[in-house]
């Protein structure tokens, strides 16, 4: 692990605790920083809606009314004038305009291309009249004008007269100063609370989170340690519970594994040491014994020797088919000769202990193949069946071709083998009678290299056996055509 690498669970509460500090000053931004420019931007809204409301109605009789009405709804001051600057109609004499201002705004918006929206201080303005009207009898003035701001909307209007009439409507922007202090200090509040609560909220999250991940890093660390005793708890949430399930399931495949690996060691070792004690016991007996240097012992010494050379190349061809390195000697050969001369040298060598082996074939078959692998395919096969045929010693090896399919098949009429085991019999390392007993021909370990070699030709491959009523073996191949 790198010395620099974050744990996840801290790098889960800084994550958290950066969003939450991201939110406070989004906050900030948007009720302190942006406040009057959002409360412009809806006043500026309102009054663009209200001109609307009232230019669509300027023709209804009871057009007063509704104006009266949007005035005290909105705290506004709506005015009518003609374009000279004649008030027609208006709410009430709050932020009224002289009618040289009102002159002036009709030119300006009618420049403007019919509507115009203003925003001044009311320090600004130069006529004196129109600040004594402003705030006459009753209106007060705000104490600092500098911060009295003004919004006026102006909008020429064309009823059905055809006579053009301007609108006019003017509303007090309130300085926000004083509601921003207020919100200034209740943001505070506000903060302090809500990083507490991060902070709180953030621990107790990432510790929630990488607690189960910790637990399931502990026990990686004792799988890696080949202790396969060990039990990944599927609790949190839905990943981790998967990432479990997984876990334990390579626990007991790897504890499957390592107990089949200690049981092929166990067995390579018996048939290794079974043959080099014979040759060396021979060769002391020979070495030692006058007399006993004969044929028959040496032939002994021969035949151990040869079953010592196709253990250790049985075992180096499971190496090369599991590593990938084997390769095939592709090529058209006569399947039909090359299984009756495999069977002719097997009945030879074992019609002594009374075997029969029986081949049948309907007719000679040309496939394309690596003719010596398939004829290592097939001795396997063989070897296998005599092996476990030790009660009724006969064994058929047929060849059937149909729909340019060879299927070729072994059958004996031993022992046999459970159904739920049957799976299981082409792997590495598996073998269904746990008694190990040295094979009277073969190594024990050829149906691994069956498996290898008929995967590597693409071929279809199988067993069917009962219990009690012995086993066939089979693989099929496509026809090559003939081409005597």
């Amino acid at each position: 692990m790198k010395p620099d690498t974050m744990s996840v669970k801290w790098k889960i509460f800084f994550y958290i605790l950066i969003f939450a500090i991201a939110m406070i000053v989004l906050l900030w931004l948007f009720q302190i920083v942006f406040l009057d420019d959002f409360y412009q931007a809806i006043k500026k809204s309102e009054i663009q809606k209200t001109a609307q409301t009232i230019s669509q109605n300027i023709d209804n009789e009871n057009v007063e009314t509704l104006i009266d009405q949007i005035g005290d709804r909105f705290d506004m001051r709506v005015e009518i004038a003609d374009m000279e600057g004649n008030t027609i109609y208006s709410t009430d004499t709050m932020l009224e305009l002289p009618q040289s201002e009102l002159a002036v705004v009709a030119r300006k918006t009618q420049e403007n291309g019919g509507s115009k929206m203003e925003i001044f201080r009311m320090e600004k303005l130069e006529n004196p009249e129109y600040n004594e009207q402003m705030f006459n009898g009753n209106n007060v003035p705000p104490r600092d004008m500098n911060g009295f701001e003004t919004l006026i909307y102006s909008q020429i209007v064309t009823p059905e007269d055809g006579t053009s009439i301007l609108l006019v409507l003017t509303s007090r922007i309130t300085p926000v100063d004083a509601t921003v202090d207020t919100l200034r200090v209740q943001l505070v509040y506000i903060t302090i609370i809500l990083l507490g609560c991060a902070l709180f909220l953030a621990f107790v999250i990432s510790k929630w989170i990488s607690r189960p991940i910790v637990k399931i890093n502990k026990g990686a660390k004792k799988l890696a340690r080949a202790e396969y005793d060990v039990c990944f708890d599927d609790g949190g949430y839905r990943e981790i519970a998967e990432l479990a399930d997984t876990l334990n399931y390579a626990s007991r495949e790897l504890s499957k594994v390592e107990k089949l690996r200690r049981e092929l060691l166990a067995n390579i070792s018996h048939d290794l040491r079974t043959p080099l004690t014979m040759i060396i016991g021979y060769s002391e007996v020979m070495r030692d014994i006058p007399g006993e240097n004969t044929p028959e012992n040496i032939q002994i010494i021969i035949d151990e020797a040869k079953r010592l050379t196709t253990l250790v190349n049985d075992a180096m061809d499971i190496s090369k088919l599991q590593a990938g390195t084997q390769e095939l000697n592709m090529e058209r050969f006569n399947l039909t000769e090359s299984i009756s001369n495999i069977v002719v040298r097997y009945v030879k060598l074992v019609e002594q202990d009374g075997y029969s082996i029986s081949f049948v074939c309907d007719r000679g078959v040309y496939v394309l193949g690596d003719e010596v692998k398939i004829g290592q395919v097939l001795c396997n096969l063989l070897s296998n069946a005599i092996n476990y045929s030790e009660k009724d010693k006969r064994i058929f090896v047929r060849q059937e071709t149909r729909d340019g399919q060879v299927t070729v098949s072994v059958e004996d009429h031993g022992e046999g083998i459970a159904e739920d085991q049957l799976e299981y019999i082409w792997d590495r390392y598996y073998k269904v009678d746990k008694t190990h007993k040295r094979a009277s021909v073969g190594t024990g370990l050829g149906l691994s290299i069956v498996k290898g070699v008929l995967e590597l030709h693409h071929a279809e491959y199988g067993v069917e056996s009962e219990v009690g009523k012995g086993s066939t073996f089979w693989f099929r191949l496509p026809e090559a055509e003939d081409r005597q």
